[in-house]
């Protein structure tokens, strides 16, 4: 059975997931809430996709460096 979606990997830890970006409130990244702020700091470091794991990861950071700034 072949998925409509793509089959990505992630840029941070080459995790292969879907990609559902012709869907996006359907992707699962869409479940992870970030802000603006946050959203800047990840694409300041990545270009393309990231899997949930390594998003929640890096908004950790991104508030550890907030709180270290």
């Amino acid at each position: 059975m072949h998925s409509k979606h793509e089959i990505i990997r992630c840029e941070r830890c080459n995790g292969a997931f879907e990609c559902k970006a012709n869907s996006f409130t359907k992707c699962d990244c869409a479940k992870v809430p970030l802000t603006l702020n946050e959203t800047q700091y990840i694409s300041e470091q990545y270009d393309g996709c990231l899997c949930n794991q390594c998003l929640l990861i890096i908004k950790q950071e991104y508030h550890v460096w907030l709180s270290q700034a």
